[in-house]
């Protein structure tokens, strides 16, 4: 191949920086000022509903509602680069962040499982965001060891006959689907009994009870199933093999890049400082104590940063590392969470009230918004090691891998 040649399929400088201010013109027109509040006063990982769904039907028609999916199922095509920099952008403007049940987590497994049927039947509404789903993994006892999930799918004709309860279902309030892992069998080992459905959650047995985190945010819920009875059809895969498919999505739900949203959330709080300390000395010993850590999480994102586009770029040319999702998770999470520490060290002693961002304007005390978002993300992120993994799992899985390796 002649070298002009391979130098032309290469995205050039001035291809990335076209490819920005399209994207830029796109937020500037689809992102009305109430999206971007919602998404400035998220203080947990996905924002509600209320104002994530009509984003994300903004995106659907861009076009950009599922950039990571095959071309052929909408999917952008995007190069690496420009996966990172719409991430970017995203966040920067202050764009609600998506809840990935449907995009990144079940859609990924209806594509490399599904039949034909399965397809046609759940991605286009999971596209175009015409449906909501939630994810029916974690039981009460049943979390990080979750082969020994105990939720029953018995099967009766051309129905499954479920039972049982999940819990910490991240919207389930708003959804109006769920992936399900339950159990279809109790011989051989525990991850041989168990399957993957795809189901309404408007079906007569169906109970969500909602769990209020300590930040005071309903993002969670416990959802029971008495006597649910499941069309056969949902069954996504073989009866009895589902835990494969709960491996494959684990993978997509710990991967993802961290960064775009990392470095959003620090320019935030580097504002945060400049205002906090605007009246003190530059030799102040806790304004250079506050500069000194905003600089340390500068290098830890550029360093995090520089690995998610390597395993990205890798992954798009057909590359993968095992392990890559399980370094991504330990390494995003502990960062999320020392940025909430920071966050809450420069609102100082108005961090002290634990409110919703959106009562700071009308609140009698006149509470900066910012000192409430800081301690609203603070205690939200304390979940951010547990959920997908606890990070202490992460690191086994890490080391296992390295081990046999050598």
């Amino acid at each position: 191949m002649p070298a002009t040649t391979a130098a032309a399929a290469i995205p050039s400088d001035a291809d990335d920086a076209g490819f920005r201010a399209e994207v830029r013109r796109f937020l500037d027109a689809a992102l009305t000022p109430e999206l971007r509040l919602a998404g400035r006063r998220t203080a947990g990982i996905f924002t509600d509903a209320p104002a994530g769904r009509p984003w994300f039907r903004a995106l659907a028609k861009q076009g950009w509602s599922v950039p990571h999916w095959p071309v052929e199922w909408g999917g952008t095509g995007w190069t690496a680069r420009q996966h990172d920099i719409f991430a970017s952008e995203c966040a920067a403007a202050h764009a609600p962040a998506l809840a990935p049940q449907g995009v990144r987590m079940v859609a990924p497994v209806v594509l490399a499982y599904g039949t034909e049927e399965q397809k046609q039947r759940w991605l286009p509404g999971i596209r175009n965001g015409d449906d909501y789903w939630c994810q029916g993994y974690s039981e009460p006892g049943s979390g990080s060891d979750l082969a020994s999930l105990q939720c029953r799918a018995v099967r009766d004709g051309d129905h499954y006959v479920v039972n049982g309860t999940k819990i910490w279902t991240t919207h389930a309030q708003w959804a109006n689907r769920i992936f399900c892992l339950v159990r279809t069998s109790t011989s051989g080992k525990p991850q041989q009994g168990i399957s993957f459905l795809l189901f309404d959650m408007d079906l007569p047995g169906i109970t969500v009870r909602p769990i209020i985190s300590i930040s005071g945010d309903h993002e969670l819920n416990q959802v029971f199933f008495d006597d649910v009875r499941v069309p056969a059809s949902a069954l996504l895969g073989q009866e009895n093999q589902g835990w494969i498919i709960a491996k494959y999505l684990l993978v997509h739900e710990r991967g993802g890049t961290y960064t775009p949203a990392l470095r959003a959330r620090l320019v935030r709080l580097q504002a945060m400082a400049t205002a906090a300390f605007a009246t003190r000395p530059a030799d102040d010993a806790e304004r250079q104590a506050v500069a000194t850590g905003l600089a340390d999480a500068l290098c830890r994102v550029d360093a995090l940063h520089a690995l998610e586009q390597q395993v990205l770029a890798d992954r798009m040319r057909g590359v993968d590392h095992p392990v890559a999702p399980n370094v991504g998770k330990l390494l995003g999470t502990e960062l999320r969470q020392h940025l909430t520490e920071l966050a809450v060290t420069i609102a100082g002693p108005y961090a002290a009230a634990r409110l919703p961002a959106g009562e700071a304007g009308a609140h009698a005390l006149a509470l900066p918004e910012d000192a409430l978002w800081a301690m609203g993300t603070y205690l939200n992120d304390r979940a951010a090691s547990i959920y997908a993994g606890t990070n202490e799992v992460q690191r086994n899985l890490i080391a296992q891998h390295l081990l046999a390796a050598h």
